[in-house]
């Protein structure tokens, strides 16, 4: 599974706007749920529970958080690159600049649940990261994370 197969250039926010780590959830869960035709309260809860058992702060300025979704057909992915850099409780301790949200179907399959480990090796990658960084455009960052 390509992170092309579940991440669009119209699913690549850039200069997110997040005052903390509850807000950016929020908004990014909300966006998720318009794209999807979910309940954003359900998509929500689902990546707060997710977050609960620890965060997906996972180092490098990188936030991976998740949630398995029911009703959900396929995985979904939604990139974004915050304007300034927010607290986490990353692993790291660093705040975070680049998140990756990913929703998973309730009964994830073993090729949808490589998706979040797919996502993880690309970010963990120091070029990609600073390229997203650097992108003047929504396609400039997706070009960089697949």
């Amino acid at each position: 599974m390509k992170i092309s197969d579940f991440l669009s250039p119209a699913n690549v926010v850039l200069d997110m706007r997040a005052g903390d780590k509850t807000q950016l959830l929020r908004q990014l869960s909300a966006q998720a749920a318009a794209e999807l035709g979910l309940d954003p309260e359900q998509v929500m809860a689902q990546i707060l529970k997710r977050e609960e058992l620890g965060s997906t702060g996972v180092g490098d300025g990188v936030a991976l958080p998740h949630a398995r979704l029911a009703g959900l057909k396929t995985p979904f992915g939604l990139l974004a690159r915050l304007r300034r850099s927010i607290e986490f409780d990353a692993v790291d301790d660093q705040p975070v600049d680049i998140v990756f949200l990913l929703l998973l179907p309730q009964s994830a399959r073993g090729d949808h649940l490589n998706a979040l480990a797919r996502v993880a090796r690309s970010l963990r990658n120091t070029e990609t990261r600073e390229r997203i960084r650097r992108a003047a455009e929504s396609n400039a960052a997706f070009q960089a994370i697949q």
